[in-house]
């Protein structure tokens, strides 16, 4: 843990009406949040955490949510910010594999990809009200060709000169440390296997990463899940382990697209340890 230090790379922004963003609470209105990534460089590798959107895939199928990405709030420019490539990376962790979580996996030619093997199995057949929220399969090519074969959406292909796409995938159930102080927590409702992780560092408190299990400290505060679910009940049972995660290990919460707290954030290429 000593020499952990935890980077989170801006990945741009997306629009969302608040309605979905706070369940039947509202007030309406569109609501511009903020994806990010979280690389953890640690003595046993380096982790990354989620890897945003395509831009190119949502303009073409999810033009709605009016998405906003420089070049360098890609997973390749984020990563140039701090001196890395995408081949630098040896694992990718998906805390689920809806698209503004999972659009940068296919740079990451080198690394093992952990994933909840609930989650998994999801996004193969996914439920008809999540198929716009898994419709960027280009995380795994066995997937694409399967749902090509069902007449599912197409996607983004990786770039024909960059390496060979091939990830080598460990399915995961239960809660789980993945590194010495690198702790995945199974917080299901959003989708089936959503994971959140917590980090342990040296000279801070630990960092609990909430994943879509809670998209602010609003829904927090209020307990008021996000529209996007799989399951409410559980959704709203996460959101409760999360605060006991974060009262167990003292940690500080941060939350997956909450504008108002991503401004307090230190992003890359500053970082935390």
């Amino acid at each position: 843990m000593s020499d952990t230090k935890v980077y989170l790379l801006d990945g741009g922004s997306l629009v969302i009406d608040r309605f979905h963003m706070m369940w039947n609470h509202g007030p309406a209105g569109e609501v511009r949040f903020p994806c990010y990534s979280v690389l953890v460089d640690h003595p046993e590798g380096k982790f990354i955490f989620d890897t945003g959107y395509d831009y190119e895939h949502v303009m073409k199928v999810l033009p709605f949510e009016k998405p906003l990405q420089t070049p360098q709030q890609t997973i390749p420019g984020a990563l140039a910010a701090i001196g890395l490539r995408p081949s630098d990376i040896t694992h990718v962790i998906n805390s689920h594999y809806h698209f503004d979580h999972c659009g940068g996996n296919r740079y990451m030619t080198k690394a093992t990809t952990l994933c909840h093997k609930l989650e998994f199995e999801a996004c193969t057949c996914p439920q008809p009200f999540e198929k716009l929220g898994y419709s960027d399969i280009s995380f795994s090519p066995e997937v694409q060709q399967a749902c090509a074969a069902q007449g599912g959406l197409t996607v983004q292909q990786p770039d024909p000169k960059a390496d060979i796409y091939t990830p080598r995938f460990e399915l995961l159930k239960g809660d789980q440390e993945v590194a010495k102080g690198v702790y995945l927590f199974e917080t299901p409702g959003h989708t089936a296997g959503h994971y959140s992780m917590l980090v342990k560092l040296a000279n801070r408190r630990p960092m609990l990463f909430t994943g879509d299990a809670c998209y602010t400290k609003e829904n927090m505060d209020k307990m008021v899940i996000a529209s996007f679910h799989l399951d409410p009940v559980a959704s709203l049972a996460s959101m409760r382990r999360l605060k006991e995660l974060a009262e167990q290990f003292d940690a500080e919460i941060f939350y997956s697209h909450d504008a108002d707290s991503y401004k307090g954030y230190k992003l890359a290429p500053h970082y935390y340890s």
